[in-house]
């Protein structure tokens, strides 16, 4: 009985909790406008306080790899973008961005960096969001991920105001971020930082940056599913 118990209890690695799965355009990165499929993991150790997610920190439902994979091919996409929520704090995101890949869509990945992305398949684009001051989560970035990023990946830089706008000016130059990947993002906080003072300011300093205003906001008004 006890072997039965054990078998019966095992964790599955085929498994994870998904809060949505749609179909809408690219709002942000290297990619922004272009038709994709969003696959939306549960769950995110972090707590920004401009966070526009909050509603997948719980619930989502349990799906199979087989499941998620059926109804990505629904949508019969190029692009994949696998986001959160945080989606490496679900250790089976892992297998499922290479099944991806191996599928032959374009996927990327939105990561926080405050989880190693060193497991992360290297066809995967990996957008990785450095968490400001004004985030409020800024203690927990993994510098150590900076040195693993390639040409392939991405940058973000969430800012909330010219604090934040002169750390991520730093962050640039300590990491090299500019000659590392191939876009360095900068994102004004939806509502508060004014997009045309941002650009003003990257304009000033001539800053090897892309400049996004969050596209699904002004189409979609931020609706969950879109």
């Amino acid at each position: 009985m006890g072997a039965a118990q054990l078998t019966g209890s095992a964790v599955r690695t085929d498994v994870l909790r998904i809060t949505e799965i749609f179909f809408s355009l690219q709002g942000e990165a290297r990619t922004v406008g272009i038709p994709t499929v969003f696959v939306r993991l549960t769950g995110c150790p972090l707590r920004c306080g401009y966070c526009d997610s909050e509603y997948a920190f719980t619930g989502g439902k349990k799906m199979t790899f087989a499941d998620i994979m059926k109804e990505v091919a629904n949508h019969s996409p190029r692009y994949v973008c696998v986001t959160g929520g945080e989606p490496l704090a679900q250790r089976n995101c892992i297998p499922l961005l290479r099944e991806l890949c191996d599928a032959g869509y374009e996927v990327s990945l939105e990561t926080s960096g405050a989880l190693s992305v060193e497991q992360v398949d290297s066809r995967v684009v990996k957008v990785v969001d450095l968490k400001t001051p004004g985030s409020g989560e800024v203690k927990r970035n993994r510098y150590e991920n900076m040195a693993l990023l390639s040409k392939n990946d991405q940058v973000k830089f969430v800012v909330c105001d010219r604090a934040d706008y002169e750390w991520a000016r730093f962050k640039i130059d300590e990491y090299q971020l500019a000659e590392r990947v191939s876009d360095v993002l900068f994102s004004p906080i939806h509502g508060s930082l004014s997009p045309r003072v941002l650009a003003e300011w990257i304009l000033e300093d001539r800053l090897p940056v892309r400049l996004q205003v969050q596209l699904h906001k002004l189409i979609w008004d931020d609706a969950p599913g879109h």
